[in-house]
């Protein structure tokens, strides 16, 4: 797992349960604005399993470093806190590092008593396509 996120994963499981959703939260304005060649979505891949729209991309340069980028609306904020952990965690990790992060990785964090199962699903889903696309391109 790239030590950013390590880092942010390490802060929710020891933070007490009753500040989790407020730490979550605040990652939802970690996400940075979509490039202007991706509006409307173009060339991003929807997630279906999220309950609101929500769209993702990642690209793996020839360093084998990962961008990825993601859009859902601020009228989803858990869901985008989802977004904004994966962008500040995994900013400048290479192919092999976000391919080794765990699938249950918001299960670990300690999400599973603060927000339901299916938004914690969603974030699974997020997840499983960023890693999917990232094999893609190194396969």
């Amino acid at each position: 797992m790239p030590p950013k996120l390590a880092e942010i994963v390490e802060e929710f499981r020891t933070a007490p349960r009753d500040v989790v959703l407020e730490m979550l939260l605040e990652f939802s304005d970690a996400v940075p604005p979509l490039p202007p060649e991706m509006a409307g979505h173009a060339g991003m891949e929807p997630v279906p399993e999220c309950q609101t729209p929500f769209f993702l991309k990642a690209t793996v340069a020839a360093d084998k470093t990962v961008t990825a980028w993601f859009d859902c609306p601020p009228e989803a904020p858990t869901t985008r806190a989802f977004a904004g952990i994966l962008a500040e965690g995994l900013s400048g990790a290479s192919a092999d590092e976000v391919l080794s992060v765990p699938d249950d990785l918001y299960q670990q964090m300690g999400l599973a008593h603060a927000i339901s199962p299916l938004r914690v699903r969603g974030g699974g889903a997020i997840l499983a396509r960023l890693k999917r696309q990232v094999r893609e391109q190194t396969s």
